[in-house]
């Protein structure tokens, strides 16, 4: 078989894929970042070379259920385990809060983070109602401690852990955070580890991943079904 007939059926097949799938995410990369690497991947091993970026970004669309931090760094002082454990009771079920200034929200249709990063004067957003599952306390080794979140959408991590510093009249920040579930998709089972970027394992995955979704459900459906209030995160701080 000729390179390039092999090129075109592997293009072929890409451009016929269609659903969600899971990846997982290492640490050190944005969101953003890993999504270009693997639209960089697909498109190469199906031979289609696209120089200009704007085009390449036009010739595989991509997109993600929820933005994740690439890195963070955490600390807590002179609290007890009693105390965190007290005060975790408080940001459980719904709740108000005040997402991060750091954040993919916008103004004037620009990122908040983008607008922060230029050094200009940022105001944080109203208060709004999320909803809090369940907060337990994992690990306690001071000034770092281990918490499970299961929460709803437009929920800001980040925006919890400094609001439990405050209520502790201490601060706190997160150091790591991995998260184990989206929807029906987890972390152990579904989400695809670098070296399995390939159209093949993607197409088995989104053969599985959409078997998960009852019922024919269209596109449309997928976007409302995705981010539903079923979010959970692993985090140290």
């Amino acid at each position: 078989m000729a390179t390039g007939e092999l090129g075109s059926r592997s293009a072929e097949k890409l451009f016929s894929l269609s659903g969600l799938f899971a990846v997982y995410k290492p640490k050190g990369r944005t969101s953003a970042a890993v999504l270009n690497l693997l639209k960089e991947r697909l498109l190469a091993e199906a031979g289609v070379q696209v120089k200009d970026n704007k085009r390449k970004r036009q010739a595989l669309k991509i997109g993600h259920g929820g933005t994740l931090d690439s890195a963070a760094t955490g600390v807590l002082d002179q609290v007890t385990k009693s105390d965190l454990e007290n005060v975790l009771q408080k940001f459980t079920g719904d709740i108000m809060q005040v997402p991060p200034l750091y954040s993919a929200l916008k103004k004037d249709g620009e990122r908040l983070s983008t607008l922060m990063k230029r050094g200009e004067a940022v105001e944080a957003k109203p208060a709004r109602p999320v909803r809090v599952y369940s907060l337990s306390l994992q690990q306690f080794q001071p000034p770092l401690f281990t918490l499970d979140v299961e929460c709803g959408g437009g929920f800001y991590v980040r925006s919890l852990v400094s609001d439990i510093g405050k209520e502790l009249s201490t601060c706190a920040s997160i150091q790591e955070l991995t998260r184990t579930k989206h929807g029906p998709f987890t972390l152990e089972e579904h989400a695809l580890h670098e070296d399995r970027w390939t159209i093949d394992e993607i197409a088995r995955s989104l053969e599985h991943c959409m078997s998960l979704f009852p019922g024919e459900q269209s596109h449309k459906k997928f976007k409302t079904e995705l981010p539903a209030e079923t979010a959970v995160s692993r985090e140290d701080k």
